[in-house]
């Protein structure tokens, strides 16, 4: 009897950019020459995660892990694995620490030292196919809603969980459900926020790419639970393959009645609809989003009302991203008290990290809240490479700090890298070697934060330009020692004044990297000198 084949090939936009399709339709075009195609079934999945990888495949039911495929090696892979059964060495992933090849995927320690809520299905399905969602426990929370709990019941279950909210701030996310289900009116809003601006992120983008309905299911128990009908997916326009697929699949759902009238055969009706951004960094702030969603310019207002009073259309509106909505549904079938039970005491559940800058392994990892920035970096990520050290990594993207090399035991989780100056954030996680000027990457993130102002209030548009100002001569050495403190003043008051959150945080990088590296800001100033040799190199 023929051995049949399943081939997971990582169909997410990094390993479609590094040519998967490609080596996709080589491995298509070697099959019929082989005649093998009934005995090999190729499926496009959303991310795997190890992006540095790419593009990537794993067949089953071997667990072979294939890496960095290209289409000449559709070939060898038919010919080997598939007609004699023998694995293509040369093709799979070495461990750099042990000397030796891994075979299967689950034996890597970039995916055996993860635990995986959020991705659970992000790789591993076909994230248009309804039916493979169905068999990973789809639409089974969503039935055990509708059935057999009250909105009040759902809620409690929620905020049991202890799950807080993934898009930065960490609030509680079933007291924000509360909150919006004891608003009085007959109109009531549930958005997903998927702009996801922040440099260097991409969880959100991946779940919607690998697992679309996870998505849609949640937000249907969200509108249920807080007594809506309507809801809202706000994506930007960069995220092209994410729209597709979400899109697709918001079809699926209304053909297979699990979007509109009478859901499951009960009175419940609910509708969703996707709006795209045009890219502007303040639409990731919810009430300049929900003037997005309006039609209107994207500019934030002052809070309160909060959006749980007055929202979308002066209406209640909930409003949670990408990843806290991907919890929900495991939330319900396993329930409040194995949720809690990950994490920590007030930091639950696990935490999606976009994994970046010098490190071995790039990618999307998952791990339970409290897992060190050490076990990240060096045991999933594969340490720093060509024997480089590491410095620090900024984490929150601009809106976050840099957490240096003496705390790289920190474990992360809401309370632990606040006391340090920064914040969990969306999730961006980007390592830094000693090849990093930390004048230079405060100047980074201060430009990006600058040129994104909506300019609505003077505290972020005329105070973010006026720090860059001073940041731009301090790398160039033209700076006085005395604008240290200018700098430091003018971030503190624009965190103090400014309108919104993305404004409030805007200077956290030049703090953050003032608090721990302002002996780099006077080495430009007093000796003009970069150590990191980025700025200038030093005149002979």
């Amino acid at each position: 009897m023929t051995k049949v084949y399943s081939v997971l090939l990582c169909s997410g936009a990094s390993c479609i950019s590094s040519g998967g399709f490609s080596f996709r339709d080589a491995l298509v075009d070697e099959l019929k020459k082989k005649n093998l195609q009934d005995s090999v079934k190729i499926v496009e999945t959303g991310c795997v995660g190890i992006c540095e990888l790419g593009p990537v495949a794993i067949v089953y039911p071997d667990g072979v892990f294939y890496k960095k495929l290209k289409p000449e090696d559709a070939k060898d892979i038919v010919s080997e694995h598939f007609e004699k059964g023998r694995a293509v060495s040369r093709l799979m992933y070495k461990d750099a620490v042990a000397d030796k090849i891994i075979e299967k995927a689950t034996e890597m320690p970039f995916f055996s030292k993860q635990l995986k809520i959020v991705l659970r299905n992000t790789g591993v399905i076909d994230p248009e196919s309804l039916d493979e969602y169905v068999g990973k426990d789809g639409y089974t929370a969503l039935a055990k809603v509708l059935t057999q709990m009250k909105p009040e019941d759902v809620i409690k279950e929620i905020k049991d969980s202890g799950l807080r909210g993934r898009g930065g701030a960490g609030f509680p996310t079933g007291l924000k459900w509360e909150f919006v289900r004891n608003s009085q009116s007959e109109q009531k809003y549930v958005v997903c926020n998927a702009d996801e601006g922040d440099p260097g992120a991409f969880m959100d983008r991946s779940v919607l790419e690998g697992d679309p309905f996870s998505i849609i299911e949640a937000m249907t128990i969200a509108g249920y639970a807080v007594g809506s009908n309507k809801g809202y997916v706000y994506v930007r326009a960069e995220y092209p393959l994410a729209i597709k697929r979400l899109k697709k699949a918001i079809e699926t759902a209304y053909k297979e009645n699990l979007l509109g009238k009478n859901i499951f055969e009960t009175p419940f009706y609910f509708d969703l609809e996707i709006r795209v951004g045009a890219g502007a960094f303040v639409c990731g702030e919810e009430t300049a989003l929900m003037h997005s969603v309006e039609g209107k310019r994207g500019t934030p207002n002052t809070k309160p009302p909060f959006p749980a009073d007055k929202g979308l259309w002066e209406k209640p509106t909930l409003i949670n991203n990408v990843e806290t909505y991907a919890n929900v549904c495991q939330i319900i079938i396993k329930g409040s008290k194995w949720f809690s039970s990950i994490g920590t005491e007030k930091s639950k559940g696990t935490k999606v990290f976009a994994l970046a800058g010098e490190i071995n392994n790039t990618g999307l990892v998952e791990v339970p809240m409290g897992t060190t920035l050490r076990e990240i970096i060096y045991d999933i990520g594969g340490g720093m490479p060509e024997g480089k050290v590491f410095k620090a990594a900024q984490m929150g993207g601009p809106s976050g700090g840099c957490i240096p090399a003496e705390y790289i035991d920190t474990p992360l989780d809401y309370e632990s890298v606040k006391k340090l100056g920064t914040i969990i954030g969306s999730g961006g996680l980007i390592v830094m070697s000693q090849d990093t000027c930390m004048v230079d990457l405060a100047k980074y993130f201060l430009d990006f934060t600058q040129d994104e102002s909506c300019g609505k209030c003077p505290s972020c548009r005329i105070g973010t330009k006026k720090m860059l100002e001073i940041l731009e001569r301090i790398s160039k050495g033209r700076a006085d020692e005395s604008e240290i403190d200018l700098l430091i003043h003018l971030g503190e008051q624009i965190c103090k004044t400014a309108l919104c959150g993305l404004g409030q945080t805007a200077p956290n990088p030049v703090l953050s990297t003032l608090r721990y590296f302002k002996d780099e800001y006077y080495e430009h100033i007093r000796e003009k000198k970069c150590r990191a040799n980025v700025c200038f190199k030093k005149k002979k």
